[in-house]
């Protein structure tokens, strides 16, 4: 084999050897950041009622907590119910109408055997659809509580965020995607007239 033959060779070895060390040291920095990161979570940001939570696809702010035993439709139920509402303003911030609103806060900590809440508008006490892009509206979140469970004094109530992506990793197609919570809220629940 030729001097510069083997030149070329040790040339071409030595870049796949640098690049090897390369490689490993950026995922083994990678690594190390996730496992941190892990370890030490960010704090989730705490809100005040009245305070606007920007989602990202969603801008909520909480108005008030509440028990009643008639819905926010104003008609008395056959059997007696306990409700625990949660009143809210919502701004639709995407470009098209929505109801992923029906995902947007959770209670914390989980209540068992708590079905999911029913959405009402509250300007005419109908059940709620998809909210328009830049129309706010003020909505009412129900949940029928069950009996064996006492009312709470406060509702912790946790908040998620998205993110738009022009082209996911999937598909190459636009969306939301869920990120992490975007804040906390806590509303002491009085009772309804």
């Amino acid at each position: 084999m030729p001097a510069e033959q083997r030149l070329t060779w040790r040339r071409r070895l030595f870049a796949f050897v640098i690049a090897s060390v390369g490689a490993a040291a950026a995922a083994a920095i990678s690594f190390a950041m996730t496992v941190y990161d892990a370890a030490n979570p960010k704090p989730v940001p705490v809100a005040a009622p009245g305070q606007p939570i920007d989602t990202g696809r969603w801008t909520i702010t909480f108005r008030d907590a509440r028990t009643g035993s008639i819905p926010p439709t104003g008609i008395k139920p056959a059997t007696p119910k306990t409700l625990v509402m949660v009143e809210f303003d919502l701004d639709n911030r995407s470009a098209s109408t929505s109801n992923a609103f029906l995902r947007l806060f959770t209670l914390e900590p989980t209540v068992p055997n708590l079905p999911p809440p029913a959405f009402y508008l509250a300007r005419d006490k109908s059940v709620a659809g998809g909210l328009q892009p830049g129309m706010p509206e003020r909505m009412i979140a129900a949940w029928e509580w069950p009996q064996a469970v006492p009312v709470p004094q406060q509702l912790r109530l946790k908040v998620t965020s998205q993110i738009h992506k022009r082209r996911d990793n999937l598909y190459g197609a636009p969306g939301w995607f869920d990120r992490d919570p975007a804040a906390v809220v806590t509303l002491g629940v009085g009772s309804s007239p």
